[in-house]
């Protein structure tokens, strides 16, 4: 794998970064430590402009280049998951209950790594803004950040982010232009009858029988009111009804979680899961009521700046090594926001064979951190080469 020289000199701190932030994960919005060791970092680089506290535990750094220009925006989410680590690593996390099992300790190196040299060199115009998020998993620092205005503050004009991806090669590069993930909503269902003995059900109005129709008429928005060629997913996850064998409970509650890409699809879904979920009840003689809660909206590819990236990435890895019309996934993720607020790309970087994401066994590949601290390197200077007849000798 091509790197950049320097960065690969410094591959072996970069090692020592990303273990160190294996070992002390932090959930959601409190990040306050992972961000204090990013800010530490950066004043060590030499970068002076370091803003702290946005949404929460978010940091925004800006490093001047060598002439007028745009700004760019490289972004790397902080955050771990509620998760008992199991890999056995010497630098296993020390916080019981959490570790960094979605790689954001590699994405956050990895943009460290990338700042280290940016800081160094200079060569390029205008600024690059270096984005270091919260709360990614689930309650939407993304979201945050964009509406506390990072993008105007900044004058970012583009944005781009990398995920750790195993099961693909180590250093091949993945995206594809316009949605890669999809939107993500959330279903909750109160199931409200009336409850009696279990030798007596003829005097109840049973929610444990009609949430077991609700759920089975749920699938037929999936097979009969879906274009078969628009993307849907309605997985149920839960149902929770009843404490003992003798007793028909007053309530059941069923929970699930939607997918989709397109704003007519969504529309449709949970205009149909209201008339479903109502119209079963009414069946069986209860009651229904239907919440669905909004989540992460697609992560869409603006076309341009995806082919630009992949055109990025086959400067550091070669043309063998970047897939540029990769299958899109039902997965969810807040740098939609920022897609939303600004043009970019999200792509995906290998890490090889191993557990897959969210797996208590997972560990990221330290192997592609200097790949990936490459690419967002090569990314800031292609997109705002200096001016070679005012360069700075």
């Amino acid at each position: 794998m091509a790197v950049i020289n320097r960065i690969a000199g410094f591959a072996d701190d970069m090692t020592a970064w990303r273990r160190h932030l294996h070992e002390t994960p932090e959930l959601g919005f409190d990040c306050h430590d992972t961000a204090r060791f990013v800010a530490e970092r950066l004043r060590d680089f030499g970068v002076t402009q370091i803003e702290e506290g946005i949404a929460t535990s978010g940091v925004v750094a800006v490093i001047e280049g060598r002439g007028a220009g745009p700004c760019i925006g490289l972004r790397a989410d902080m955050d771990a998951l509620p998760i008992h680590e199991t890999t056995g690593a010497v630098w296993a996390s020390k916080r019981a209950g959490r570790m960094h099992a979605c790689g954001h300790d590699g994405h956050t190196t990895m943009l460290l790594g990338a700042a280290r040299y940016l800081a160094e060199t200079r060569n390029f115009a205008g600024r690059v803004a270096l984005i270091f998020q919260p709360a990614e998993e689930g309650p939407g620092g993304g979201q945050v950040m964009v509406e506390e205005g990072i993008m105007e503050r900044f004058g970012i004009d583009q944005v781009y982010a990398l995920h750790t991806l195993p099961g693909v090669p180590a250093g091949r590069f993945e995206t594809t232009p316009g949605p890669i993930m999809a939107a993500v909503d959330t279903l909750h269902i109160e199931v409200i009858g009336q409850g009696g003995h279990g030798a007596m059900p003829h005097e109840t109005r049973d929610p444990v029988v009609a949430a077991v129709g609700i759920v089975q008429a749920i699938q037929t928005i999936v097979s009969r009111n879906r274009n078969p060629l628009d993307d849907l997913v309605i997985s149920v996850t839960q149902i929770h009804t009843g404490s003992v064998d003798n007793v028909i409970p007053e309530t059941a509650y069923i929970n699930a979680t939607i997918r989709t890409f397109t704003p007519e699809v969504q529309q449709m879904v949970h205009r149909r899961l209201h008339e479903v979920a109502e119209g079963q009840a009414a069946s069986y003689g209860v009651r229904a009521e239907v919440r669905i809660e909004l989540g992460y909206p697609a992560t869409r590819n603006d076309d341009e700046k995806t082919r630009f990236a992949a055109e990025v990435a086959r400067d550091v890895v070669g043309d063998d090594a970047v897939i540029e019309d990769r299958p899109r996934e039902m997965g969810a993720e807040d740098f939609s926001y920022m897609l939303e607020a600004r043009p970019g790309s999200y792509l995906f970087l290998g890490q090889g064979e191993g557990p897959g994401l969210h797996h208590p066994g997972f560990d990221f590949n330290d192997a592609v951190a200097p790949v990936g601290a490459s690419f967002f390197a090569r990314l800031v200077e292609r997109a705002q080469p200096l001016d070679p007849v005012g360069q700075e000798g």
